[in-house]
């Protein structure tokens, strides 16, 4: 690796960053709470120079033949005690890569300020636990922060599949496989037509990205064992749409069967920023009551919604709901609360009620 690049990582882990950038065609930036901000100081020579050190990420040679090849590439990389998360693409003709930063210790729920009713989904034997969101709002670090309380508290066997590994879960109660695509498995849908003769109690399927991975999943599910995935998705009611539809007219009626048998849970989760310039996790918890299942069976999704908002006693909570929670709290503004708002009208409402009930 590149001494450059290896000091542009230093810099992007002291400074807590989520993300580095790299580009030929622009200078190196890094995203602190959200922002992203230039790195001062960090001359390349010339585009070439840069392109070879992006290339210095790669640590195997067949990485480099892939990305000439496909244009795109998936790896991790470390570097002295962290790990990124890598994705390597071209722009405009010239290499660029963007890299996650993976911390070294796996936070606790406590840690990530989520509720303690969440650990309820963990004790399950079996089930579907889908954490959702957009892209890089902290869904890899709940699961992972979920996975390993299952290590720390139950004698398992807790099979991950992913592209790439990113937390690295250091076996404590559990038994831990850690399986990467393409090194480990050479896809998702072989990984899980494998994983059954495995003798797993938990299995964590890295993103469920087509039909072949989903319906594994489900069935891995539907015969015994507690499953997590993750979705982008922005809602509980959309996830359960964006299952359904992935799948052919003539199977949708068994697909819906299927989820409502299995659904555990869905955590849709968004990273805040604060007003201390910090981010902190607001969610929506769909929690599978017996009317959540009917919903689904009867192919009315768009019951869910309403169904959160009324089942609180359940342990559900909807977006608006906690991010009023967290303006009440003091940690977020009620400005940035709109942002973030997938109905700000009714969060406006709700915010307006409270203040007369008061």
């Amino acid at each position: 690796m590149h001494q450059k690049i290896k000091d542009l990582l230093k810099l992007a882990v002291a400074n807590k960053a989520s993300d580095v950038h790299l580009s030929v065609n622009a200078v190196p930036k890094i995203r602190i709470h959200g922002l992203l901000t230039d790195v001062g100081n960090f001359t390349v020579e010339s585009p070439a120079m840069m392109t070879e050190m992006i290339l210095s990420l790669c640590e195997e040679e067949d990485q480099k033949k892939k990305i000439i090849e496909n244009r795109d590439l998936d790896f991790s990389v470390s570097f002295e005690e962290s790990r990124f998360r890598a994705n390597m693409y071209y722009e405009k003709g010239e290499l660029a890569c963007a890299m996650r930063v993976v911390p070294n210790s796996i936070p606790s729920l406590g840690d990530l300020n989520l509720p303690d009713s969440i650990k309820t989904f963990i004790t399950q034997k079996q089930g579907f636990v889908l954490v959702t969101g957009p892209t890089g709002q902290g869904k890899s670090t709940t699961v992972a922060s979920l996975l390993n309380e299952i290590n720390n508290t139950q004698a398992c066997h807790l099979v991950t599949i992913e592209d790439p590994i990113e937390y690295v879960i250091k076996p404590e109660r559990a038994l831990v496989s850690q399986r990467e695509v393409p090194y480990d498995t050479l896809t998702f849908p072989n990984a899980l037509k494998s994983v059954l003769r495995q003798d797993p109690n938990v299995v964590f399927v890295g993103e469920m990205r087509d039909l072949e991975t989903i319906s594994s999943a489900l069935t891995i599910a539907e015969t015994g064992h507690l499953v997590f995935s993750t979705l982008h998705t922005n809602s509980a009611a959309q996830t359960i749409e964006r299952i359904i539809d992935v799948f052919p007219e003539g199977a949708k009626g068994q697909i819906r069967m299927q989820l409502s048998s299995v659904l555990t849970a869905v955590i849709s989760q968004r990273l805040i920023p604060t007003v201390e310039g910090t981010r902190v996790p607001a969610l929506e918890l769909l929690v599978a009551t017996p009317a959540v299942k009917n919903a689904i069976r009867e192919g009315k999704t768009f019951m869910v919604d309403n169904i959160i908002q009324t089942s609180a006693d359940a342990g559900m909570i909807s977006m608006d709901a906690y991010l009023a929670r967290l303006i009440k709290l003091g940690k977020i503004s009620e400005d940035v609360a709109m942002q973030y708002s997938l109905k700000p009208d009714e969060l406006h409402n709700r915010l307006r009620s409270e203040r007369l009930g008061q």
